[in-house]
């Protein structure tokens, strides 16, 4: 429909001196898909990967979020008591639909540690539906998100992290992540990448 759909555009010119974030984390999970097999299932094409700036520099808050495009089982609508609702979708330059977008919460998610840092990037990862349908993976009960117990899916996430860096990635995809906000400012005197505003939910007639 006319209007509905947004194109996905960067923010800044790559050409631009600097580091690109966006870039970065995107060779880091593309790095990451194609050596484990448990994401095996997940075409980065479908992916977008943004960033947003807190208004605070604190420990406290979101540090990742995954935004599915679909509702349940994949489905383009969802009926909510007497109405039905669809997603606002999304399109790469190239025309390509976007099933997920992967956000980025920065200077606190590049101020954590480096282990959470990988935690935290494959604990958004593990959400995408194993269909790669735009649902999320849902676990079964009420908690379908992260299982009855955020620990013991923390765990799961310290597991496939620890499984990544033993099959010896190269330094120069994930080496960044070694360090905090503050050193690649000063490494790189600017930190650029693409921001995506959150898609809208459509109410249908």
């Amino acid at each position: 429909m006319p209007g509905r759909d947004f194109l996905l555009r960067p923010q800044s010119s790559p050409s631009r001196r600097g580091f690109s974030f966006t870039n970065s984390m995107r060779r880091v999970c593309a790095d990451a898909v194609a050596r484990l097999p448990a994401l095996g299932y997940i075409d980065l094409a479908h992916v977008a990967i943004s960033f947003a700036q807190t208004r605070r520099r604190t420990a406290h808050g979101l540090y990742a979020s995954l935004t599915p495009m679909r509702f349940a089982g994949g489905s383009l609508t969802c009926r909510r008591r007497t109405r039905t609702y669809a997603i606002q979708r999304l399109y790469d330059a190239q025309g390509c639909e976007i099933l997920y977008i992967l956000t980025f919460y920065l200077p606190r998610f590049m101020d954590l540690g480096f282990r959470e840092k990988l935690i935290t990037i494959f604990h958004e990862l593990w959400h995408i539906s194993p269909a790669f349908d735009g649902d999320l993976r849902r676990h079964p009960g009420r908690c379908y998100a992260h299982t009855h117990s955020q620990k013991d899916y923390d765990a799961d996430m310290d597991l496939l992290a620890r499984q990544y860096l033993s099959a010896a990635p190269p330094i120069d995809v994930y080496g960044f992540l070694q360090g905090n906000f503050s050193d690649l400012m000063t490494q790189h005197g600017r930190v650029y990448g693409t921001k995506i505003r959150r898609p809208r939910l459509l109410r249908m007639v």
